[in-house]
């Protein structure tokens, strides 16, 4: 297993959880777990996925879910698990 952390932050509009879930999908990544919730119109969202069967490089991953968030006006970062967890100790 090969995890990596999505987060997702923006404008809540109808479709983001299907829109990132469709990419995953296509390329052949499992989400593992989701958290998602909405304040006051801001949509925040974080999964774990396993990436290890992905069809396509971990780079042009990361960079297609960044150029969805780019077309849909929100911020989407991919970024390995124990990348994620470096950069957020305290």
């Amino acid at each position: 297993m090969e995890k990596a952390v999505l987060t997702v932050i923006g404008s809540d509009k109808v479709g983001i959880i299907a829109a990132v879930s469709k990419v995953f999908a296509e390329c052949n990544v499992n989400i593992l777990d989701l958290s998602q919730t909405t304040m006051q119109n801001i949509f925040t969202m974080m999964m774990l996925v396993d990436v290890a069967d992905s069809t396509v490089p971990f780079g042009r991953l990361a960079e297609e879910m960044k150029r969805l968030g780019e077309s849909m006006n929100l911020k989407i970062q991919l970024q390995h698990e124990s990348i994620f967890d470096s950069m957020h100790q305290i």
